[in-house]
């Protein structure tokens, strides 16, 4: 199974010739450097929740249009995109088969951010060996400790590197694909990823910088 990355949190796994997609949000599209049109052929999409940085609607709408995709979403993204004319297959938890990819859904509450409501986070684990968290760091992702790669928020107003390490110490992962950083410019992003590895490599945990678009890891 490979996984591409192209900027911020939005992800492309790949295997047996399938294609899944996740969080296509608007800092992989904003400025021009991602385009919709390199998703024309995906399977799914898979939604973790309703934040703009993970679910950019014109870019969503051009992606099925062109690939004539599955949408798998929570209920509340659902009800969002029911009225923009999208069909969304709804997953709150359990599992679901697209493919060669095996998807188990686990709610997890976003992090607390500076607003009165949260969205409903969804996280996913895929093929049991990739747990992409969406936006959380709670108690029920810890049922995946020592997962083969935890797909890890880096970068975010409601974190700091603290917060990510001591989660990391926690879920023990064998390796990590660091995520929500595409608002980053380039050298502060290498700059950040240089002092994210030694850390990890300190806890046993291979970290793999993907800062360039559509660098890959295989599983």
């Amino acid at each position: 199974m490979r996984i591409s990355k192209y900027l911020h949190s939005c992800l492309l796994f790949e295997k047996d010739g399938e294609k899944l997609l996740f969080d296509p949000g608007k800092f992989s599209f904003i400025d021009g450097a991602v385009s919709p049109a390199l998703f024309g052929d995906v399977s799914a999409v898979v939604l973790t929740h309703d934040h703009p940085d993970h679910l950019h609607l014109a870019a969503l709408q051009e992606i099925v249009a062109r690939s004539k995709a599955v949408v798998i979403a929570n209920e509340e993204v659902a009800s969002r995109l029911s009225g923009e004319g999208i069909q969304v297959q709804v997953l709150e938890q359990g599992e679901h088969q697209v493919g060669p990819f095996s998807l188990r859904a686990i709610p997890a509450p976003h992090e607390p951010i500076l607003s009165d409501t949260l969205p409903r986070n969804t996280a996913f684990l895929v093929n049991a060996q990739a747990l992409n968290c969406g936006d959380s760091f709670q108690e029920p992702l810890l049922e995946f400790r020592g997962i083969p790669l935890l797909i890890l928020p880096v970068m975010a107003p409601f974190l700091t590197e603290l917060g990510v390490m001591d989660f990391a110490r926690r879920m023990a992962p064998e390796a990590v694909l660091p995520v929500h950083d595409g608002y980053a410019k380039p050298f502060f992003l290498t700059q950040r990823y240089e002092t994210y590895a030694p850390e990890f490599e300190k806890l046993g945990i291979r970290f793999h910088a993907l800062a360039a678009i559509g660098a890959d890891v295989l599983l």
